[in-house]
């Protein structure tokens, strides 16, 4: 008797083995036929493609196929042959038919028609199963190893830092606190202020906002380290590029400045495009459709200059251009959307933070090339950024991605301990908070960079999804946490 091989649907696909005996398990995306066929469109996740499965109703009785129904899940003993049809190589001829998990038609959500993203996030724990959540859990997955492949492949080291901390890295304050006492009524001291000392750690904790102060730790060992894990800022936004609990990856260099640093962000992300479009070349063209589907419903002056795959394509052909914060500002200020009101923020003066409208003209309008703005004003920057000559600016540089703005935030640190210690100062931080990162620069300190790369942001990138709750698999966002 002929042994039957196990195959996914992309291995079956992928096949042309014509005539091998082949076991195939997955959910049915459709079922249609007539009085002496069925067809049967399979999917297992293994591809955006689905695998056709052909039953003769006269070696197979259709009673048994009365289960076999949108969002069933079945096993599938049948011949691999060659496909009269178009649209695929292979096609399943079946033998058995066996109904591993039924789905009732009344009942299940996802029938076949198009249904909207707002709905699909009411429905996280079944939106996987669509193409689209389908093709970007896959490229996320992709990424997650490239990610770790480049930095790897350099001489980096993996560190976990840790997800509850007592610092805040950013200083805004913005964080979710971890605490055991009471909520009803806390422990209290003496002043009538919630007694910490009483709480778990024994010290007032959060979720951390980012490990980069850990990391730098390391650095100042390991000499090049990098961190990925989950962030969590408790900002009451809800645009379609924020998150309260995100993924970030933060490498930080010893013996880097700030050139270093660029150098590494640009070569991380270039390296990135190109894997993706290398390996996920099937579920690319999948998005790049949807999302010129999307754009035919759109007002012409609100449709993208750029397909997906061209703006891919667009970030690996252009050398990353490089300008200064003061350079940007007097772009800004004499642009057409600035003399005639049509930025939402206008730009007046020099010290303002740029906002996503100021950096996506930049990038697609003035130069139509990435952009890698630096020495931002020392005063809408974190602390620990390094201190230039000029006294009014640190070496803080922020990389602009068309469609999305800033994509990446970094600087070079600042290793002098008096000024980070004026720096402390200046922004009204813990010292005995932070003490242990202070000593770093008492005992052997080295010039060294690092930056924050938001790994959702980029996703929502490379996807071309709109909304920023649609390349993480359940976000969290301000008054949802449902799954």
């Amino acid at each position: 008797m002929e042994k039957i091989k196990s195959r996914n649907v992309k291995e079956s696909l992928d096949s042309r083995d014509y005539g091998t005996k082949v076991n195939v398990k997955g959910w049915v995306r459709t079922k249609r036929g007539s009085k002496n066929v069925v067809f049967i469109s399979l999917n297992d996740g293994s591809t955006i493609h689905n695998l056709q499965i052909v039953v003769d109703l006269e070696k197979i009785n259709e009673q048994t196929l009365n289960n076999v129904t949108t969002g069933a899940a079945i096993s599938v003993d049948g011949e691999l042959v060659k496909s009269l049809g178009s649209g695929q190589a292979v096609e399943v001829n079946a033998i058995t038919v066996d109904v591993l998990g039924t789905a009732d038609p009344e009942e299940y959500p996802l029938q076949p028609k198009k249904h909207s993203l707002e709905f699909l996030r009411e429905i996280a724990h079944l939106r996987f199963r669509t193409s689209t959540f389908g093709a970007i859990a896959r490229v996320r997955h992709t990424m997650i190893f490239a990610i770790h492949k480049f930095f790897n492949d350099r001489g980096f080291y993996n560190i976990h830092t840790p997800i509850i901390t007592a610092a805040d890295a950013e200083g805004a304050g913005e964080m979710f606190r971890v605490s055991v006492l009471n909520p009803e009524n806390p422990l209290r001291d003496e002043s009538g202020s919630i007694d910490f000392k009483q709480d778990f750690f024994g010290r007032e904790t959060n979720l951390t906002v980012s490990g980069q102060l850990e990391a730098e730790l390391a650095a100042l060992a390991l000499s090049k380290v990098y961190t990925f894990g989950p962030t969590f800022r408790a900002e009451n936004s809800n645009t379609s590029r924020h998150l309260s609990e995100f993924w970030m990856i933060e490498p930080e260099v010893a013996f880097s400045d700030i050139n270093d640093n660029m150098d590494l962000a640009e070569d991380m992300l270039k390296y990135l495009v190109q894997y993706a479009l290398d390996h996920c070349q099937d579920d690319l063209l999948f998005l790049n459709k949807r999302q010129q589907d999307e754009e035919k419903n759109k007002k012409m002056d609100q449709r993208s200059p750029m397909t997906l795959l061209e703006k891919l394509q667009f970030v690996l052909d252009n050398d990353f251009l490089r300008i200064t914060y003061s350079e940007a500002i007097d772009i800004l200020k004499n642009s057409k959307p600035n003399k005639k009101k049509k930025f939402s923020y206008l730009v007046e003066k020099w010290g303002v933070d740029l906002q996503s409208e100021h950096e996506r003209y930049l990038v697609e309008k003035h130069f139509k090339k990435p952009v890698i703005i630096s020495d931002y004003p020392k005063n809408i920057k974190a602390f620990y950024m390094k201190l230039n000559d000029d006294g009014k600016t640190v070496r803080a540089m922020d990389v602009l991605f068309p469609q999305i703005g800033e994509i990446i935030g970094g600087s070079q640190r600042e290793e002098s301990y008096e000024k980070l210690m004026q720096r402390i100062k200046e922004c009204n931080i813990s010292e005995k908070d932070i003490w242990w990162y202070i000593e770093t620069r008492k005992f052997g300190t080295v010039p060294h960079s690092g930056y924050g790369f938001g790994f959702e942001r980029f996703i929502q990138f490379l996807t071309g999804m709109g909304n920023i709750r649609d390349v993480i698999p359940f976000p969290r966002t301000p008054k949802n946490a449902e799954f």
